[in-house]
């Protein structure tokens, strides 16, 4: 059985960046607050290495807290120094730059639509920075029922689907006669998709590496899952050989936040099937 890996996979600059910030802190006195990346594995390493991690401030006494990939609002930045902590900001630089892009909209008397998930760290902090006042927008049926609004400012989850981004728009261009869209997608995560598809549709069977809470990763899994046969995994202890039941080739991809490692593991126990 062939083992192709993906052209582009596994950890992104702002991932990348963010883990090496955190291990040059790892000295038992700092915690990220949330999981800095969306990998339980990598979590666990940091924590195993100095670097612990928290849902809540009111639980951290002293030290140092670590802003994750995912960014958080101007008031969580207020409060950590109003408790008197250290900050150490590991907010993707892709992210920072769709917060202030959002601010600025705001800022100007825009009403601003973050094209994203509800529910996902990164648009809730995008949120925050608009002063709360935008309007989330996950799918073109909200797009449609948007109302018409003097000044409409529009940027996007980093990690959103580029089609999924031009589809919602197109909804959204009769809304204002004054539209300023910042496409605030990540090129990584654009790269990873593409390579992705294009890997799919050349073996029998894909498996996307990568932790289960990581939205880049399950939608890396979805686009897949449209081409051929996928699993998506965490990683290799999950593999089953009878996934590969007259299997010639694997593709294997995986998600911005997916650790080397992991990537690596999941290859050899293919190669040994």
């Amino acid at each position: 059985m062939e083992v192709i890996l993906a052209e582009h996979l596994g950890f992104c600059y702002g991932v990348k960046r963010a883990i090496k910030i955190a291990k040059q802190h790892a000295d038992g006195k700092s915690c990220t607050l949330g999981p800095i990346i969306h990998n339980p594995q990598m979590v666990e390493r940091l924590k195993n290495e100095g670097v612990g991690m928290t849902e809540d401030l009111n639980s951290v006494g002293e030290g140092t807290i670590i802003i994750r990939s995912h960014g958080v609002g101007p008031q969580i930045y207020e409060e950590i120094q109003r408790r008197g902590l250290n900050i150490v900001d590991a907010t993707c630089t892709h992210v920072k730059k769709a917060q202030l892009s959002a601010k600025e909209l705001a800022d100007n008397g825009y009403s601003v639509v973050i094209i994203g998930e509800k529910n996902h760290p990164e648009v809730k902090s995008i949120f925050e920075w608009t002063d709360k006042k935008a309007t989330i927008i996950q799918n073109e049926t909200e797009a449609e029922n948007f109302p018409q609004c003097p000044k409409l400012g529009i940027v996007s989850q980093t990690t959103l689907a580029a089609e999924n981004f031009k589809k919602i728009v197109l909804h959204l261009l009769d809304k204002s006669k004054d539209i300023r869209i910042l496409r605030t997608i990540c090129t990584a995560t654009e790269q990873r998709q593409k390579a992705a598809m294009e890997l799919a549709a050349n073996v029998d069977v894909m498996l996307v590496v990568g932790g289960k809470n990581s939205a880049n990763t399950t939608k890396l899994a979805k686009i897949c899952e449209s081409i051929c046969k996928t699993y998506h995994i965490e990683t290799a202890e999950e593999i089953s050989p009878e996934w590969f039941n007259q299997c010639k080739k694997v593709g294997i991809t995986a998600g911005a936040s997916t650790p080397d490692w992991i990537i690596r593991e999941v290859s050899l126990k293919c190669q040994m099937m």
